[in-house]
């Protein structure tokens, strides 16, 4: 048998479980094929789990003197709060002002959902993306912005459905230069 044979007869073993747990039936007829269901969306939800982000910016171009800021905004994401396994979602904006190395733009929704594939925390996954932009292209400064809404606060606890989260990293030249996060700034509210 395979390791992810086991692993997806456990995660369903351990969904049955946790269905007469909370006092359901998990032989009834509507939740008969749940521990599947469940099983097979965890895999796909948290496919990211052990890949370094870095590992989404494969491809490297020169950056021809290029020397401009760079926004890609309004990435969709959707991932899960860590704390109580349950999703949030949003949308990330990222700009890099490159140094010699730039990257295909669709890498950025690529690293952006690499790095939401893990049970995650709004604050980790905007330093992971930062990080990896970072580490990968080395640019003169990198910027990135998440805006979440958490279920953990709008469906349970605080029960606070609206709510937004912001986070936001700043590297290299954004640390140091105001005007170049106004720039960004204006660049990712334009609709």
């Amino acid at each position: 048998m395979t390791t992810n044979v086991i692993a997806h007869a456990a995660l369903e073993e351990n969904i049955r479980g946790i269905l007469e747990l909370i006092g359901e039936d998990p032989n009834r007829e509507g939740l008969l094929d749940t521990p599947n269901r469940v099983a097979k969306m965890y895999k796909e939800v948290f496919a990211g789990v052990g890949i370094p982000p870095e590992q989404a910016l494969t491809t490297t171009f020169d950056s021809e003197g290029y020397d401009g800021m760079i926004v890609v905004k309004d990435i969709d994401y959707y991932t899960f709060c860590e704390h109580h396994l349950i999703p949030f979602f949003g949308k990330a904006s990222i700009g890099y002002i490159p140094d010699d190395r730039i990257v295909g733009l669709s890498k950025f929704a690529r690293l952006v959902e690499l790095a939401s594939k893990r049970p995650q925390v709004q604050e980790r996954m905007t330093d992971q993306i930062a990080n990896a932009i970072e580490t990968v292209l080395q640019p003169k400064g990198v910027m990135v912005t998440l805006e979440g809404q958490h279920l953990c606060m709008c469906a349970r606890g605080v029960k606070k459905p609206g709510s937004a989260t912001v986070t936001t990293v700043k590297k290299g030249l954004f640390k140091e230069n105001d005007s170049l996060v106004r720039e960004f700034e204006k660049n990712i509210e334009t609709r």
